[in-house]
């Protein structure tokens, strides 16, 4: 794995920080966590009955900057919250790799035009 490989390669594809973790990870009151999700800046859903969210949807303590725009994409072609998330962290054929991989590169148009081509 070389050095940018390993700068944009997700902790582990199932760590999953629950509201607490996310407050301490981001250095955010809880409020503010809670206004980054309800507008879309982060989405998670519920694993083992507490909402979770994926640890890789964070770079450097904060969310990824595209993230919100593929997750509006995601909706407005019909995904669910779980959905767009398993999307996100699941293989795209298409660029052979997670897409959440390729935002984390910088790469967001490649993945909006996917996201966009799923409506």
């Amino acid at each position: 794995m070389d050095a940018v490989t390993a700068d944009i390669a997700p902790r582990t594809p199932t760590e999953w920080l629950t509201l607490p973790e996310l407050v301490e990870a981001l250095g955010e009151p809880l409020p503010r966590v809670r206004r980054l999700l309800d507008d879309f800046h982060l989405i998670g859903s519920r694993r083992d009955g507490t909402f979770k969210v994926p640890a890789v949807f964070l770079l450097d303590g904060e969310p990824i900057s595209s993230l919100r725009g593929t997750v509006i994409v995601l909706h407005d072609a019909g995904f669910t919250d779980d959905e767009a998330i398993e999307w996100l962290l699941e293989t795209e054929e298409s660029i052979g790799r997670p897409p959440i991989e390729s935002l984390r590169a910088g790469r967001k148009s490649e993945v909006r035009r996917i996201a966009q081509a799923l409506a």
